[in-house]
């Protein structure tokens, strides 16, 4: 057993595996590098080749625990480089500001029931005892709702989506739509 066959066979299933973790690819690579060097100085403690898989994904494991520890330390003393009120918002503040005015362009039956479940945040059971509908036909139209809505975005702007799908920035299209404007 040495380190370089190890980490050939291992490295891009651990790099798919640190990928359902973090997004961020920097930080997987870096991560990637903590997960070679503790191979390299811990490999003695395998005793069998049958446990190496197994031993790698624990050690990654406890290096994804690690890094967000790190991370929630960090996030916690730079508290005074969040943006004050007189700073402008973020990309991401100014769609959830937007999203309203998408909503209600659609029609009435799909932005009453967007409006209540994702913006008043009530419950879907409730909203379906509400309606007096099933809790499965109201996610459906929840379902059509959210694809008709998602249809209005697409037409407006081209969004950027990181790998866990979260927006983190957006173009207007040319052609601009009423509620984009």
């Amino acid at each position: 057993m040495n380190v370089e066959n190890i980490w050939s066979e291992y490295r891009a299933a651990l790099k798919r595996f640190l990928h359902t973790k973090i997004s961020n690819e920097a930080d997987v690579e870096d991560l990637l590098q903590d997960i070679l060097i503790k191979t390299y100085n811990n490999l003695n403690l395998v005793k069998k080749q049958k446990s190496i898989k197994s031993w790698l994904f624990q050690i990654a494991n406890n290096t994804i625990i690690d890094y967000y520890r790190k991370n929630s330390r960090t996030q916690a003393t730079n508290i005074a480089d969040l943006p004050t009120l007189d700073e402008p918002l973020s990309k991401s503040v100014d769609l959830s500001n937007c999203i309203s005015p998408f909503i209600h362009g659609l029609p009435e039956e799909h932005a009453n029931l967007l409006t209540a479940i994702d913006i008043n945040n009530q419950s879907q059971k409730q909203y379906a005892e509400q309606l007096g509908v099933s809790y499965s036909t109201l996610k459906s139209r929840v379902q059509k709702s959210r694809s008709l809505l998602k249809q209005v975005f697409d037409d407006c702007c081209h969004f950027k989506i990181d790998k866990r799908g979260n927006v983190y920035g957006y173009d207007v299209k040319t052609k601009k739509i009423d509620s984009c404007q």
